[in-house]
């Protein structure tokens, strides 16, 4: 049976319709899911695409958190319903409602950056492209000690082109299911893209979420404390 994907459609995204083939590239049924949805109930996996919801007014993901379906993610987290993956934009979304710590901050050099990146990916060099201009890493020391302990750190810089902390490039809250990178590996998935490694990150994604299927982990309201 294929795994079924919501791809959450804000005013402002840009990266859903590749995020889309790129998703049934590698197997998955993905449906668009506008952002006024309050119910996320079915999908293995809920992904949060690149773009710039909401033109990115005050700060990148600052008014996204406040959409319907972001209450409706925290509650399909709460539940373990299934895998939570958000992208650049995603991942931004993601910091700023509180369901991965610390924040993305303007580059270091205060400029977009656009270009293939190598990686480090769950123990193994991988290359993605990265495309952003809010995409340093931030979080305060007690977050980077949590990181550190948790082995939240999965995908990492190796050049480091933006300044974030501890080279991080994206963090994967294993208990929760939440998984949220600045990288795009939608657009290392189909031939005519020239990179291929995006495949790895959504096999990864894939093996997960079968766990979840064979060992659903419920969380009780109130033991996610970021919610």
């Amino acid at each position: 049976m294929k795994l079924k994907a919501a791809i959450i459609v804000f005013l402002g995204t840009n990266c859903d319709r590749d995020t889309k083939m790129a998703l049934e590239e590698c197997g998955f049924i993905a449906e668009f899911v506008f952002h006024t949805c309050t119910n996320l109930e079915g999908y293995d996996l809920v992904l949060l695409p690149g773009g710039f919801s909401f033109g990115d007014y005050i700060r990148a993901g600052r008014l996204a958190k406040l959409s319907p379906v972001t209450g409706a993610v925290k509650e399909y987290v709460k539940s373990g319903m299934g895998f939570v993956l958000g992208i650049c934009n995603g991942f931004q979304i993601l910091c700023e409602a509180g369901l991965l710590p610390g924040a993305l901050v303007e580059n270091a050099n205060t400029r977009f950056i656009s270009e293939d990146e190598p990686l480090v990916f769950n123990g193994r060099d991988i290359v993605l492209p990265i495309a952003h201009k809010e995409g340093r890493y931030w979080a305060c020391d007690a977050d980077l000690d949590m990181i550190k302990k948790n082995n939240m750190n999965i995908i990492t810089y190796k050049t480091n082109p933006n300044g974030s902390l501890d080279d991080i490039a994206g963090l994967y809250d294993s208990k929760h299911k939440i998984f949220g990178l600045m990288p795009h590996p939608e657009r290392a998935v189909l031939k005519h893209c020239g990179l291929s490694d995006g495949k790895k990150v959504f096999d990864f994604i894939k093996n997960e979420i079968i766990k979840i299927r064979k060992t659903p982990d419920v969380i009780s309201g109130g033991a996610y404390d970021r919610l």
